[in-house]
């Protein structure tokens, strides 16, 4: 047969042909397991159950509950947008230790870990000037005061802490040296970029803290305070379902702008 094909040109093609679609119909399934693989993102809404997290400008009104919204509808935008797996820390009014938010991230292999959580300011003059976008990292050292007690304030869920031990100098030890913490900084200044430009807000910065619920993570993984709930105007804004959903399209818009980025494990190859 491959003799007598090798006299008739014409035949040799067509089986060459008939090879390289066998070939095509083989490899297929392959290629389809490698391109299998999607964008798997972990949303946390911060605080849940006996955890109310700060209390709103109307009675009744809690950050659990606005936070709750907000991730629902970033997920929706996530999944329907770039085609991601989403899954959310709680679906509804539960109380979760910190530490499980996280472990939650890392066994199902999340490519990033959003904290999403409301600000508040403690005295009656703040809370009637503060208002505006804040995002965080991961960092053994808090940026400056203001930082350190947001962090204190939300790293509170758990209660307090037993003496001994430092579980954050031990997880932190190399932690500039992880790409996952390299591109939690560009993720968390891509998302408050967003955050800022989208909802016109109050620009106070990326910051660094020690935030419990960000330990550990093998992901990027940031915190992001996406408004003031004590403010009178901002805080009433935030119970909207319009205005949740403009937060929600500004998360995206910054999740975007970050997988646009060249990854720092990518930038680690090429220069090897």
């Amino acid at each position: 047969m491959i003799l007598e094909a090798l006299r008739d040109p014409a035949r040799l093609i067509r089986i060459m042909r008939w090879v390289l679609l066998s070939l095509g119909l083989l490899l297929a399934p392959l290629a389809a397991q490698a391109d299998e693989h999607k964008l798997t993102v972990v949303i946390d809404p911060g605080h849940g159950g006996e955890q109310d997290g700060a209390p709103g400008v109307a009675k009744g009104v809690w950050e659990k509950d606005l936070t709750l919204a907000i991730a629902k509808k970033l997920a929706a935008k996530l999944r329907t947008d770039l085609g991601a797996v989403v899954m959310l820390t709680r679906e509804g009014d539960e109380h979760l230790f910190l530490g499980r938010r996280i472990a939650f991230a890392n066994a199902h292999g999340a490519d990033l870990f959003l904290s999403i959580h409301l600000n508040s300011m403690p005295t009656r003059y703040e809370r009637q000037h503060v208002e505006g976008i804040e995002t965080y990292f991961l960092s053994a050292d808090a940026s400056d005061a203001r930082a350190a007690k947001v962090a204190a304030m939300e790293n509170a869920d758990d209660g307090p802490k037993k003496k001994g031990g430092n579980d954050l100098s031990m997880i932190l030890d190399d932690l500039t040296l992880t790409a996952a913490h390299q591109d939690a900084s560009r993720l968390a200044k891509a998302v408050h970029g967003s955050l800022v430009s989208h909802l016109h807000a109050i620009d106070h910065g990326v910051q660094q803290a020690p935030f419990v619920v960000l330990m550990g993570a093998q992901m990027p993984a940031i915190l992001c305070e996406v408004g003031f709930i004590s403010h009178p105007d901002e805080g009433k804004k935030l119970t909207t379902a319009e205005y949740q959903d403009q937060v929600a399209d500004a998360l995206l818009a910054g999740v975007r702008a970050f997988l646009a980025q060249p990854r720092a494990h990518d930038v680690a190859a090429a220069m090897h």
